[in-house]
């Protein structure tokens, strides 16, 4: 099929660095090995999103964060400085 297609200056900035990476292929077969792949890419199906459920680990017994400077003199001893 034949078409006239308008590409923006950084898409054709793109396609003529390919090309001039490898100058055997015509800028006709650039255009259209780009494209696929671009369709492609859309058919692929999407992954189900990475999910994480946290919980409390909670606080062990006999410490408070009330006094963060006394906590960590409990747990790291008084000479962590």
């Amino acid at each position: 099929m034949r078409t006239t297609l308008t590409i923006d200056d950084d898409v054709a900035f793109g396609l003529k660095r390919i090309q001039k990476d490898d100058p055997e292929r015509s800028f006709k077969e650039i255009v259209n090995d780009v494209l696929r792949k671009g369709l492609v890419k859309d058919r692929v199906p999407k992954k189900k999103p990475f999910k994480i459920t946290p919980f409390s680990l909670g606080l062990r017994e006999g410490l408070s964060l009330d006094n963060i400077e006394e906590l960590l003199d409990q747990i790291e001893g008084p000479f962590r400085k």
